[in-house]
């Protein structure tokens, strides 16, 4: 294995790295009072912010764009797996800096499936103002009526009537849809209810003004609503769309999602363990800084025992997503899907568990909006169920696991290997 990073990677690291100290750790809080002032003044949280809007054109003047896209000619600065994990790192580190580079969810997922799926007139249409920056998306799978991390459960229906489609269902956890500059949704949905189980489902690019769409209402994350982003709960009321609209055609949605949630699954990965070590570090800094009892809190065994802790585990989970990305650039994402099912599990809980410890080392200090540390703790919260639960990544890699241990006899049920 070699997870050397391209030297073009670590002149971006660098470049990276410097963007971040001069532009977005000052202007950390900057944007969540400006999304604040936005209700204030407008009555509306859900406004574009100036901030973001006027850093992405610093970040583009720099050469920091799109870099999650590899293998696009429409994007030729997109980067290769092993080589945008250190820079999602950087990025994952303030929960709103992926945006200023273009490099957010769950745009860079919907662009990822418009490259790999869309046909040349729907990359005309949706992935260039994607790539550009000039609008945003959102993708509608969740639905409140089922369990919506068996894929094939999803029942939305998408109806051929002429030359169009009608699509009627109930979604809901659509992050973006907030966004008044989402313009897109990808919907999931079910063509055919008879056919083999995975082959009901496809997906279908909706505009966002299309009649028939209602955004029911926004769904905070632990009381934090996400504003401008979001993620909303929507009703699909016979909602028309041509024909043109389905990727690959009907059938092929699970396929579509199984290739669209691999890449997601990995950059959530990524930006989890920029939000641990950034915990980390935050927890150092207080410990150092702090007495109690007599001595320093970083003095104390109890600390240090949590301090080497995180550490290990951090550099563990780093070096499974490494692991994870090389072996997507090199031998594909399906050769590499039990290591991404693995470090879908490990990272959040890593991140989950840092910034806890850290939040205990702030004291009262951890819960309140002084510190990044517990809105990052709501956020990547949901990881553990966004992009499929633990429980569904930790069942598909003990089945990989155990069928390493069997082969088939010819005349009989599987044996073990010894």
């Amino acid at each position: 294995m070699d997870f050397a990073y391209s030297a073009r990677c670590q002149d971006l690291h660098a470049r990276l790295t410097a963007f971040m100290q001069q532009y977005i750790y000052p202007n950390e809080q900057a944007f969540y009072l400006e999304v604040a002032e936005n209700g204030r003044l407008y009555n509306n949280r859900w406004l574009p912010t100036r901030l973001i809007e006027g850093l992405k054109q610093e970040a583009r003047a720099t050469g920091l764009w799109n870099l999650f896209l590899p293998g696009s000619e429409l994007a030729p600065e997109g980067l290769s797996n092993l080589d945008y994990a250190p820079l999602a790192e950087i990025m994952g580190r303030v929960p709103w800096a992926p945006e200023v580079f273009n490099c957010s969810a769950p745009d860079t997922g919907n662009m990822e499936t418009l490259e790999r799926y869309g046909t040349p007139a729907q990359k005309e249409r949706w992935l260039k103002p994607l790539l550009a920056g000039e609008m945003r998306s959102a993708f509608a799978m969740t639905e409140p009526a089922v369990a919506s991390s068996d894929a094939t459960n999803i029942c939305t229906s998408i109806i051929a009537d002429g030359d169009d489609y009608l699509i009627n269902g109930h979604k809901w956890w659509i992050s973006g849809a907030g966004d008044p500059r989402c313009q897109l949704f990808i919907v999931m949905g079910k063509t055919d209810p008879h056919a083999a189980r995975h082959k009901q489902q496809s997906m279908i690019l909706v505009p966002s003004d299309t009649p028939g769409i209602t955004i029911k209402r926004p769904l905070p994350v632990f009381g934090y609503d996400d504003a401008p982003h979001g993620h909303c709960e929507i009703l699909f009321e016979n909602v028309r769309v041509p024909k043109s609209n389905i990727l690959l055609g009907e059938g092929r949605g699970f396929e579509i999602a199984q290739g669209r949630l691999g890449p997601g699954r990995i950059h959530h990965c990524m930006r989890a363990i920029g939000v641990a070590q950034r915990a980390l570090e935050l927890m150092c800094q207080r410990l150092s800084q702090r007495q109690a009892f007599g001595r320093l809190l970083s003095e104390q065994g109890v600390w240090r025992e949590r301090i080497a802790e995180a550490r290990i585990r951090i550099d563990c989970a780093r070096l499974l997503t490494l692991k994870a990305a090389w072996m997507m650039d090199t031998v594909g994402n399906k050769a590499a899907q039990a290591e991404i099912a693995m470090i879908k599990v490990l990272a959040p809980t890593v991140a989950q568990d840092v910034l806890d410890w850290a939040i205990q080392a702030h004291g009262a200090a951890g819960v309140s909006e002084d510190f990044p540390l517990a809105y990052q703790w709501a956020g990547n919260r949901t990881l553990r169920l966004a992009d499929g639960p633990d429980e569904v990544h930790r069942n598909a890699i003990a089945k990989l696991e155990l069928a390493r241990y069997q082969v088939q006899d010819e005349d009989g049920p599987p044996i073990t290997r010894s």
